[in-house]
C-alpha cells in the first residue's frame, strides 16, 4: 500500500484508539498570490454526521485515498481515488462517509479573481468559469496530475506547486465543460455496494479482482454491477483497477529506488512489457522517464 494510504490508515487507527470524533485536518503545503494548496486528511466515518459547509474560494481537490459522498448545488457524486472534486466560490456543499472511514485529498483553493483569470485564459467566458458539475471522474487526462500531487503531498521538496496550480485549474475548467450534467437516479444502496468494491480494490490493487468477484463483493449481478459502477464512478471496473495499479506504481517509482520490473510485478502486471505499454498509455512517458522527471 502506498505511503499516501498508509498515512490515512495511521490517522484512522489513532482516532479509533482515542475514541474521538472524526475531523478534517488540512496541512498547508504551499501558497502564493491567489492560490493555496493543502494536504487534507479526513478521519470521519459512518458515525459522524455530515454538516453543510461553504466553499470560501474556488476549489479543485484531487482524491488520493479513501472515498466519500460529495453533495453540492451541482449534484451528488461518489468521490474515489483519482477523481477531482470541484467547488465554486460561495457554493454550499456537504461531504459524508456513510459507507467507509476517511479520505485524503490534495486541495487547491483559488481566490475568485485569480481563478476567473485562469479560467478565461483556458477559454472560459464570463459565468462559464463556474463549474457546472461537482466532479471529474478518474481519466487519462488526470492521471499524471494525480500522480504528481501524491508525490508532492508525501514530501517532494522540488514540487513546483505554483505551476501545478495553474495547470490544474486550466485542466479542470476544460474537462468540466465537457462533462454533461446528469440527474442522480441510481437505486437505493448502490453507493454502499460500489463503495465496498472500490475500497476492496484500493486495499490491494494488485489482487486478481475480476468483474465476477467484484460483483459478488457488491451483492449484484455482473451486468447490474457494471452499469452501477460506471454510473457512480464514471469509469468501468476494469479501468478503475488498471488506474489504481498505475497510480500505485507511479507513486513507488517517484518515491523509491526499486527496479521497474519489481514495481511492475508487485503492481499486478504479469510482465514488464505490458506494464510499460499501459504506463505509457496512461502517463504519456515510460516508467523510467517518469521516474527521472519526478526527481
Amino acid at each position: 500500500m502506498a505511503e499516501i494510504a498508509v498515512d490515512l490508515e495511521h490517522a484512522l487507527a489513532r482516532r479509533r484508539e482515542d475514541g474521538t470524533a472524526g475531523r478534517t485536518s488540512p496541512r498547508v503545503i504551499a501558497r502564493g498570490d491567489g492560490w493555496t494548496v493543502a494536504d487534507v486528511l479526513c478521519t470521519c466515518g459512518p458515525s459522524d454526521r455530515p454538516f453543510e459547509e461553504r466553499h470560501p474560494c474556488y476549489t479543485v481537490a484531487i482524491v488520493l485515498a479513501g472515498s466519500f459522498q460529495y453533495r453540492s448545488t451541482g449534484g451528488r457524486e461518489l468521490m474515489t481515488p483519482g477523481s477531482v472534486m470541484l467547488g465554486n466560490h460561495g457554493q454550499c456543499f456537504e461531504c459524508g462517509h456513510q459507507h467507509g472511514e476517511g479520505d485524503r485529498c490534495v486541495s487547491f483553493w483559488y481566490r475568485p479573481d485569480y481563478f476567473e483569470r485562469l479560467a478565461a485564459d483556458a477559454g472560459a467566458r464570463g459565468s462559464d468559469a463556474r463549474f457546472r458539475v461537482p466532479r471529474l471522474p478518474p481519466s487519462r487526462q488526470l492521471s499524471p496530475l494525480a500522480a504528481r500531487a501524491g508525490s508532492g503531498a508525501t514530501g517532494d521538496a522540488g514540487m513546483p506547486w505554483e505551476e501545478f496550480a495553474v495547470i490544474l485549474a486550466g485542466r479542470a475548467v476544460t474537462l468540466a465543460a465537457g462533462v454533461p450534467f446528469r440527474q442522480n437516479g441510481w437505486p437505493p444502496n448502490s453507493e454502499a455496494r460500489v463503495t465496498r468494491a472500490v475500497r476492496a480494490i484500493d486495499r490491494d490493487p494488485a489482487a486478481a479482482l475480476g468483474l465476477g468477484q467484484l460483483a459478488r463483493e457488491a451483492g449484484l449481478s455482473p451486468y447490474h454491477f457494471l452499469r452501477t459502477f460506471r454510473s457512480l464512478t464514471g469509469i468501468t471496473p476494469h479501468q478503475y483497477v488498471l488506474r489504481a495499479r498505475l497510480r500505485e506504481a507511479a507513486w513507488r517509482l517517484a518515491a523509491g529506488t526499486e527496479k521497474v520490473l519489481d514495481v511492475a510485478l508487485d503492481s499486478g502486471f504479469g510482465d514488464v512489457s505490458n506494464f510499460n505499454r499501459a504506463f505509457r498509455g496512461e502517463f504519456g512517458v515510460s516508467p523510467r522517464v517518469f521516474r527521472r522527471a519526478s526527481r
